[in-house]
């Protein structure tokens, strides 16, 4: 297995394993009661309980793994999000066949209540889009932070070829607006894509 397939399927069990430790309050050793520590830290501050939590990162983990299983270039070019079930994919493939077989494997995923496909079909992205779009999700992250009146802790952000992604959950409708708002005074900011819900949103309930 390549070193970056390892650190990334790597990443993931290990999330799932502190999610779980949060949830159930155990710790077999240092590592893990610290870890449990943070997570339940983060879990508290957002909006999803701890245990959905654990099972987002499971997802996660899983459709992960049906990329690799598939193909390392899917694996590594597609990028995977997960908040209470819904599936935000974002990343480039090479053809519309990928793009159906991404989603079809991310059904595949225990628990998957929604699949979001943003994947675009673009072989062309270059060492220096990669670097400006980096550059843009660290502008926007840190501006969501920066900003008392929004919980940034609730958002995820993706940015591919100029195109920012939001993902998360918001307070309101006022707050997503104010995040929205950063991500487009951002400079190489093309177009901002929002799959945030609100709060109060009966889709989460559902």
């Amino acid at each position: 297995m390549k070193p970056w397939a390892t650190r990334k399927l790597g990443l993931g069990l290990v999330l799932t394993v502190l999610a779980a430790g949060a949830a159930t309050g155990l710790g077999g050793c240092a590592s893990v009661v610290i870890g449990a520590g943070a997570t339940t830290g983060i879990a508290v501050a957002q909006e999803r309980a701890i245990g959905q939590a654990v099972n987002d990162a499971t997802i996660t983990v899983e459709i992960n793994h049906q990329l690799f299983q598939k193909s390392e270039i899917l694996f590594r070019d597609v990028d995977v999000e997960v908040v209470e079930g819904r599936v935000l994919l974002t990343g480039n493939v090479k053809n519309p066949e990928d793009r159906v077989e991404v989603a079809r494997l991310t059904w595949q995923a225990k628990g998957v209540r929604e699949v979001l496909n943003e994947l675009k079909i673009n072989d062309q992205s270059s060492l220096r889009d990669y670097a400006k779009d980096v550059w843009i999700t660290t502008q926007l992250k840190v501006k969501l932070l920066g900003d008392t009146d929004i919980s940034a802790i609730n958002y995820s952000v993706d940015t591919l070829n100029g195109v920012v992604y939001l993902f998360g959950i918001a307070q309101s409708q006022v707050e997503l607006d104010r995040a929205t708002g950063h991500a487009r005074n951002i400079k190489g900011v093309t177009k901002v894509v929002s799959h945030v819900i609100l709060k109060t949103d009966p889709k989460r309930n559902s």
